[in-house]
């Protein structure tokens, strides 16, 4: 039997979602064992026990052509234990930006030299703390992505597909990934790209999150409701900061093109809440240090201000204290 050789690091909704389409494609893939400390994963108060292998649920986008309404389909995944991370080539890490840091850190050294990583979550700035770190180990490679598949998460280990969305992937540093694997990961992921220049991708997204994430959370509220005429000045200012401080990190971007996606993305998912919108209403840790806070940080990095995401961090971290 063929060993794993794919692993998630992190078994949110997103990673369910990368893992299901990955086994679907018929990929060897599986989870990482939390981390014995608890430091990989800290969603749920009480540590989840891992046995070899996990039951997963996952209702798909598109019904069949037997059903009228999707159904869900019932899977295992195997487990893999930390010290057993020998024949890993990629390891895809799908947990909060937050956590990136303290999950991956404990297993870089176990991880074989030829193994590839690739973060893929919301927000950005990870990557900077993690690159020094995996070129020191043989030159390993580093790739980054984002995705915009909607997924959503109805118990533990039960996922539903929600929406399809663009998933954009691309190399970072170090040593590339394997063309078999570049391969397998955009053949498993509907609607995914593999792109030369990865960094401004994340920068647009980036964009989005930080007019849409702290504002509906702020105002409690839908994304649609960002689309009235009182919010038109903020999230202008949003993005004025924004686009100054990509240019200062060499990185260009169209300002009308991005109000334009982002007006298109409120209208699209008018009726949804955003995840910080979700995050402070069940008193959760939000990523608003790696959305908002990474526009301020950046800015500080090139002596300048960030005024208005600053005001949008500080308001979002006083209400998830006060929530």
């Amino acid at each position: 039997m063929r060993a794993v050789d794919i692993a998630i690091l992190g078994a949110g909704a997103v990673g369910q979602l990368i893992c299901r389409q990955l086994i679907a494609a018929g990929e060897h893939v599986g989870f990482i064992a939390r981390h014995p400390h608890g430091s990989v994963s800290q969603q749920n108060s009480q540590a989840q026990q891992y046995s070899q292998s996990q039951p997963l649920s996952f209702t798909p986008l598109v019904a069949s052509e037997a059903n009228n309404s999707p159904q869900p389909i019932d899977y295992c995944v195997p487990i893999v234990a930390t010290n057993a991370l020998d024949h890993l080539r990629l390891v895809v890490v799908c947990v909060k930006a937050y956590q990136v840091i303290d999950a991956l850190l404990p297993l870089l050294n176990q991880l074989p030299r030829q193994c590839h990583i690739l973060l893929l979550h919301n927000g950005m700035g990870p990557h900077l703390a993690i690159a020094p770190l995996i070129e020191k180990v043989d030159n390993r490679g580093l790739s980054l992505g984002t995705t915009s598949q909607g997924v959503l998460r109805q118990a533990r280990w039960q996922i539903k597909h929600t929406g399809k969305g663009l998933t954009q992937l691309g190399h970072f540093t170090g040593t590339e990934l394997a063309e078999h694997y570049r391969n397998a990961i955009l053949t498993a992921i509907p609607n995914s790209e593999w792109v030369n220049a990865i960094v401004p991708c994340l920068w647009q997204k980036l964009a989005v999150n930080a007019a849409i994430n702290p504002l509906t959370a702020l105002h409690q509220c839908p994304n649609g409701a960002l689309a009235k005429a009182d919010f038109n000045e903020i999230i202008k200012g949003i993005l004025d900061e924004l686009v100054m401080v990509a240019a200062q990190d060499g990185v260009p971007l169209d300002k009308p093109l991005l109000h334009d996606r982002i007006y298109q993305v409120i209208q699209l998912t008018a009726a949804n809440f955003s995840s910080m919108h979700q995050d402070v209403a069940h008193q959760r840790q939000t990523e608003i240090d790696q959305i908002n806070g990474y526009i301020c940080e950046r800015a500080q990095a090139h002596g300048l201000t960030a005024p208005i995401n600053a005001k949008l961090c500080e308001q979002i971290k006083l209400l998830a204290v006060t929530a």
